[in-house]
């Protein structure tokens, strides 16, 4: 990627970069959504880019890298737009409630519960995204734990290591791994040599907390939740979605959006049947609503100012890499911070950092900012850098998606200090993953 030449005008762009993310950080406080400054500030340091690249007379340098960062994120948005439509049209179809009243009814005890909600959530987030599973399974932790602070705040933290931790090791289960597969850098079957460490991160926080567990027994819950009809087509439908966009990508080597583009064709082709089935059967009005399915409906409740707030980090970072910054934070963390690590270890230092960085400053623009800098690894360093851009948020409970969300969902049970308080658990469990891959995966460096 070319860079435009040292310009004095640059560092405004830099310092409108860090502005606009500490509105993001105080989002909570302020009431203003993150998709907004940091649209604004996108725009801004673009306009910094076009004043420097017409003082050098670059301006097709600044235009080519215009157009390559709306094509990442183009290509970021449809993707996440069909697998967020699928993911409402099960939540919709009552999927998740049933799975949640299923759990509850089963009358397990705390620490059953506690082990199976982590475990749900570790694997339905290599799928689904993360901030939902956590949603999923936090809702069980809270009802089952009702009454019980100590049980809610063990599950809540529980269930966010579990989802980030599961997230690292497919491309569908984070933005972080599915921006290193779209990049190329690990195909789709080599990210599954992070399910070990993945799995360590997961398991050593979760055998210490559940010695701290409180002994009760759930109440049996008789509530019934009646699926609508459609739920396990649209189940399928996504898998198989899921399937076709891997397939383009592995065979054709096309970009698997326009695997997930197709699938969304299925879900809109399935909604014409499901109203053919309704007509076919002769449903009453009152019944019929059950078999309408407007996937448009779905798509416009995505959540889009977190897609708009990805249109700002990536075309941030890429105002940040054209005016020469991320080159120079690539110089710093990817060889000046060797340590004297021999070559096929010199970018640990700097990928552990990404990982703890990311406990602070979501990880969407530190990912990006490393697929930026391009920094020359092997297999293996670049396996790392996803694991720990996608579990070092776990660390605070600031540091995720799903830890924000389920403190907003949790009232006074599950805060930053209880999770604080754990944190010691879950960086033994960072240290433990980075360390089960550099031996596990020791052939990929």
């Amino acid at each position: 990627m070319n860079t435009l030449p040292y310009f004095s005008l640059s560092w405004l762009a830099l310092f409108l970069f860090v502005l606009a993310y500490v509105f993001v950080i105080a989002e909570e406080s302020i009431h203003i959504r993150k998709s907004k400054p940091m649209m604004f500030a996108a725009g801004l340091i673009w306009l910094v880019v076009g004043i420097v690249a017409n003082h050098f007379e670059s301006q097709n340098v600044a235009t080519a890298n215009l157009n390559h960062y709306l094509g990442d994120y183009g290509q970021l948005l449809l993707f996440l737009i069909v697998a967020m439509t699928f993911v409402n049209a099960l939540e919709e179809r009552r999927v998740f409630e049933a799975l949640k009243i299923w759990l509850i009814e089963k009358h397990f005890s705390a620490r059953a519960l506690f082990w199976i909600t982590g475990s749900l959530g570790f694997f339905i987030s290599a799928v689904a995204d993360n901030l939902t599973t956590a949603l999923i399974m936090g809702a069980v932790v809270m009802a089952v734990g009702k009454g019980n602070p100590k049980f809610t705040a063990l599950g809540c933290i529980n269930v966010v290591i579990a989802v980030n931790a599961g997230g690292a090791f497919c491309p569908f289960g984070d933005i972080t791994t599915l921006m290193v597969w779209q990049k190329g850098y690990v195909t789709f079957n080599q990210f599954f040599h992070l399910f070990v460490p993945a799995l360590a991160n997961y398991l050593v926080p979760a055998i210490f907390m559940s010695f701290a567990l409180p002994k009760f027994r759930a109440l049996p819950n008789h509530e019934k939740i009646q699926l609508k009809p459609g739920a396990r087509t649209i189940t399928a439908l996504f898998l198989l979605t899921i399937v076709t966009a891997v397939l383009f990508h592995q065979i054709f080597h096309f970009s698997p959006t326009a695997g997930m583009m197709f699938g969304l064709a299925y879900l809109q082709l399935y909604s014409i049947q499901l109203r053919r089935t309704a007509y076919k059967k002769k449903i009453s009005p009152a019944q019929s609503d059950e078999y309408v399915f407007d996937v448009f409906s779905k798509i416009a409740s995505v959540e889009w100012d977190t897609l708009l707030f990805f249109y700002g980090v990536i075309l941030s970072v890429g105002g940040l890499t054209t005016l020469g910054f991320l080159g120079a934070l690539n110089t710093t963390m990817y060889q000046s911070w060797t340590f004297g690590l021999p070559d096929m270890w010199a970018a640990v230092p700097a990928n552990v950092m990404v990982g703890l960085l990311s406990a602070v400053v979501d990880n969407i623009p530190v990912m990006y900012g490393v697929l930026s800098m391009q920094p020359d690894m092997s297999l293996g360093q670049w396996l790392l850098v996803t694991l720990t851009a996608g579990v070092g948020g776990s660390l605070l409970s600031v540091g995720s998606a799903a830890g924000v969300a389920l403190m907003g969902q949790s009232g006074k049970h599950y805060t930053f200090f209880s999770h604080l308080k754990w944190s010691w658990a879950i960086l033994l469990g960072y240290v433990a993953s980075i360390a089960v891959h550099l031996v596990w995966n020791a052939g990929l460096f």
